[in-house]
């Protein structure tokens, strides 16, 4: 196939129709009917304007602890993900770690399993009576570190942030492996003939190179954690109470009660977030390769 021949836009066609049947006119669809009442107890559809937003911005039901509970959550499993995935990449990129490749692959593996399964095993590991973290602790004499890990408010929060981050940060590390290893080592070399110690090199030379790597990496954390549901879901089911609740369970719970303008609306304010984010994250990537190329 010749990859440089310019071939006709019609061929393009099906593609267009078929991500605008399935993807664009159901969106579009969705937030026309966020202002409606649309329900599940009535047939008559009516339009309502602004109420449903209004309701999801105000405090008396409740959808700004969802709102907040997203924001914070996507905030710290970002931190948490970017900074420990670079360290592991720096640690076992590499010659510096004996059997590097199997380490890569154990904190790895846990990418390929499934969020549902991932929530399924930590909600048993975290069990305040059996799960095996109270009974190692107690085994260790540290009975009194021994919490009901996913019933009090802020350590269910905290449980399901660290469970995502134990579940994601392999993903990461591998990212940032791949934009380690295409730097080239000359100027490394440069840099230890100049006497530059290792931290040196890592502030002044991978991170700068690593920029588009990062954003990138930065994107996929947001995006993924504006729209987190397995893990929460299978772990908490959004409690206790309501602690652990983002904007998708809340959209799950809206539907499966029959409030479905209200579903919609939350997943409109959802899309508009994930939309918002990665627009100017994407901005400031195009922005910095356009300066290293005017540099």
């Amino acid at each position: 196939m010749n990859l440089n021949k310019r071939y006709p836009s019609y061929m393009a066609a099906g593609a267009f129709v078929l991500f605008a049947v399935l993807v664009f006119f159901p969106g579009i669809l969705g937030i026309f009917y966020s202002f409606t009442n649309w329900n599940s107890y009535s047939s008559d559809i009516r339009f309502v304007g602004m109420k449903n937003y209004a309701k999801a911005f105000s405090n008396t039901e409740g959808y700004t602890g969802y709102i907040i509970n997203t924001l914070l959550f996507t905030l710290f499993t970002t931190l948490l993900k970017t900074i420990l995935g670079i360290l592991l990449a720096l640690l076992f990129n590499g010659t510096w770690v004996r059997g590097n490749h199997v380490h890569r692959m154990i904190i790895f593996s846990p990418q390929v399993m499934s969020y549902l399964i991932v929530g399924l095993v930590f909600k048993s590991l975290l069990n305040p009576s059996h799960g095996f973290v109270n009974v190692f602790l107690k085994w260790c004499g540290l009975g009194f570190l021994a919490q009901s890990w996913l019933s009090k408010p802020g350590l269910a929060f905290a449980s399901v942030v660290l469970v995502d981050t134990w579940k994601g940060v392999g993903y990461i590390m591998m990212v940032v492996l791949a934009g380690l290893q295409v730097i080239s080592t000359s100027y490394y070399e440069a840099a230890s003939m100049d006497g530059a110690s290792f931290w040196q090199q890592t502030r002044y030379i991978t991170m700068p190179l690593l920029a588009p790597v990062l954003i990138n990496v930065t994107v996929l954390n947001l995006t993924y954690g504006f729209r987190v549901f397995d893990i929460i879901y299978s772990l908490t089911h959004g409690g206790p109470g309501h602690a652990t609740e983002v904007l998708n369970t809340a959209v799950y719970a809206e539907f499966a009660k029959g409030n479905y303008a209200m579903g919609t609306a939350l997943s409109s304010i959802l899309f508009v977030f994930v939309m918002s984010i990665s627009y100017f994250l994407l901005k400031a990537m195009d922005v910095k390769e356009e300066a290293d190329e005017n540099a």
